[in-house]
């Protein structure tokens, strides 16, 4: 029990490998969902139909022989929305609550859907179960378009659908931040500004308790960590002092220079550096800590007159998470003709707020001691 009429009803799932398709989730994901008790009964969302079966007898559970109201839809996403369909044909009588661009994505899933028993709420809202009373906010955008936030006034209860979610199972042992750090900036985080509309509307409330679609419900300090992180992390902050090193290296000579690059910093007295080799650590992980740090260094092979594929790959998933207020440094190393510094730059120059470091390391072949000074002049820089 969340509170004394608030129930968790949702699911942990353990056998997905890649969330949404391509994340990695070690420890899996949750579906939440969630149902208050008062004189009327809402559920609040469903979860992915592969969980069906045991998020039916969850609600059956916590119902204890009553039927429900209201289901209210707070996001279309299959993972959330999937059991729908199931959940209206155990409950044909229950009322459907969503906005006005909820209905039709519903009909896109689930075109037989009987659209009749509906309620079509905007902005500020409200629907009286008794005791409780929720408010609707919208948030278009956070992170499709029909998405909505309920507040409960009685408990102090934000809804938040996919806001201050994480990866992982509920019974997974790890830190908030860093999952919910990768989930926040590969899912969510391109949409930074309708992220700070929200929390604008939500500044004026008086929230004891966070719930969310996916990960752990929130109260006390851990809501108001969540809270502050999705401030910074929403405005592009600078979450950690530290500089990251991402690095695409063809037979090696690239990665040497980036570890050399990584010594350097720290004998500089850089705070912390990260590095991440890209053709195999997780893509996510990498972005996440772009976007953790307030200064970056990129150091590839030149490929094909261009720069290695997974340095263009990495710089497109930036580009398309609205990577912006940072500085970058360069380290390029080609033989004969070297491209990478000139295609990366190029990739760079088409984000908001990215200032590249005048020094650019060039390295022909292997890495040699004359190429120090010129590492150590970039890592001068990056620290000034």
């Amino acid at each position: 029990m969340i509170t004394d009429d608030i129930r968790y009803i949702g699911v942990n799932d353990r056998d997905v490998d890649l969330f949404e398709g391509q994340y990695i989730v070690p420890n899996g994901i949750s579906y939440n969902s969630y149902v208050i008790m008062d004189e009327k009964i809402a559920v609040m969302d469903t979860v992915d139909s592969c969980k069906a079966e045991e998020f039916l007898a969850n609600l059956e559970k916590a119902l204890e022989g009553r039927t429900p109201d209201y289901l209210v839809i707070s996001h279309m996403e299959p993972d959330h929305a999937s059991s729908i369909q199931m959940l209206v044909k155990k409950y044909p009588g229950i009322t459907l609550v969503g906005n006005a661009k909820t209905f039709p994505m519903l009909s896109l899933y689930f075109p037989e859907i009987d659209l009749t028993n509906i309620i079509t709420v905007k902005e500020n809202d409200t629907l009286k179960l008794g005791r409780h009373e929720l408010t609707f906010v919208m948030a278009p955008m956070v992170h499709w378009p029909e998405v909505m936030v309920a507040y409960d006034s009685c408990d102090k209860v934000l809804f938040s659908a996919d806001g201050f979610g994480k990866f992982g199972a509920l019974d997974a042992d790890e830190d908030w931040d860093c999952e919910a750090r990768r989930y926040y900036f590969n899912i969510v985080g391109k949409f930074g500004a309708q992220v700070q509309s929200l929390l604008k509307k939500a500044d004026g409330l008086d929230i004891q308790i966070i719930c969310p679609l996916h990960g752990p419900v929130l109260s006390g300090e851990a809501a108001v960590h969540a809270l502050e992180k999705y401030q910074i992390w929403s405005s592009y902050g600078v979450e950690s002092e530290g500089v990251f090193i991402a690095y695409a290296t063809l037979h090696g000579n690239t990665e040497q220079a980036a570890l050399k690059m990584a010594e350097i910093l720290k004998a500089d007295g850089c705070p912390k550096v990260a590095v991440a080799n890209l053709a195999k650590d997780d893509m996510a992980e990498a972005l996440e800590d772009a976007f953790r740090y307030g200064k970056m260094i990129l150091a590839a092979s030149s490929y094909d007159g261009s720069v290695m594929p997974f340095m263009s790959d990495f710089l497109h998933h930036l580009q398309s998470k609205n990577f912006q207020k940072r500085m970058v440094g360069l380290i390029e190393n080609g033989s004969w003709g070297p491209t990478a510094a000139r295609t990366m730059k190029g990739l760079l120059e088409q984000m908001k707020d990215i200032t590249i470091a005048e020094t650019v390391v060039t390295i022909r072949g292997a890495l040699k001691e004359s190429d120090i000074p010129a590492l150590e002049k970039l890592s001068q820089e990056m620290m000034a």
